[in-house]
């Protein structure tokens, strides 16, 4: 049984209550709330590990309750799961760039949602790798210090943009990257970026990696991620 603190935000009634007596019922210390100002105090004042978050909220909606989790160090830490509207890519992508760490579509089935929080509460328990450590995942081992990558027993050359793209999606398996997470961390927030400049430095990456350049997922309409 889990015993991790989960707040659940949503304005529509019968979501809530399906998802806050699936937790309940999975362990998980469960509160359940139907606005984004009753959120944000509950947020601050119960301090839950992880808050599954619509995005369509009226007055307080979930865009600015991210910002401002994200914007308090008593609340920076708290992982956000998104619930939003199957076809608003638009919406994913914004809530991943505000800090969000996963998303889920409406409408989702139960067994998907806990998957999906357990995968977050599984990520977020486990030491931060630091960027210097040696990373050894699916077959692959990237070597921050000396800039190698080795796959299978071969070692493979690649750009200094696509060493640190890898190492970053690498980092953090299973987490969902957009276009412009990836330029600002390998290139800086004053480097021009365009979908298609990313998207060429990916193509590149796979196919110098071979066999191992199925494990960095395409997220359509949102971005990219390492296998978990």
């Amino acid at each position: 049984m889990s015993n991790e603190k989960i707040l659940v935000v949503e304005d529509e009634e019968d979501i809530l209550e399906l998802v806050t007596y699936t937790l309940d019922r999975e362990g998980y210390r469960v509160k359940g709330v139907a606005t984004g100002e009753e959120g944000l105090e509950t947020a601050q004042s119960w301090g839950p590990e992880l808050m599954v978050l619509d995005l369509m909220l009226p007055g307080l909606d979930g865009f600015e309750l991210a910002k401002q989790l994200k914007r308090d160090p008593d609340t920076e830490d708290i992982a956000i799961l998104m619930l939003t509207a199957k076809d608003q890519e638009s919406d994913i992508v914004a809530g991943l760039e505000l800090g969000a760490d996963d998303y889920i579509p409406k409408p989702f089935s139960p067994r998907v949602l806990l998957a999906r929080i357990r995968a977050v509460l599984r990520r977020l328990s486990q030491e931060p790798t630091g960027e210097e450590a040696v990373i050894e995942k699916h077959g692959l081992v990237i070597h921050p210090g000396r800039y190698e990558v080795v796959a299978g027993d071969k070692p493979v050359e690649l750009t200094s943009t696509e060493f640190r793209i890898l190492h970053l999606l690498a980092r953090r398996p299973g987490w969902v990257y957009t276009r412009y997470q990836i330029v600002d961390e390998v290139r800086g927030e004053d480097y021009p970026v365009t979908d298609r400049s990313v998207d060429v430095h990916i193509s590149g990456l796979r196919k110098k990696l071979g066999e191992y350049g199925k494990y960095i997922e395409t997220v359509r309409g949102v971005g990219y991620r390492f296998q978990d």
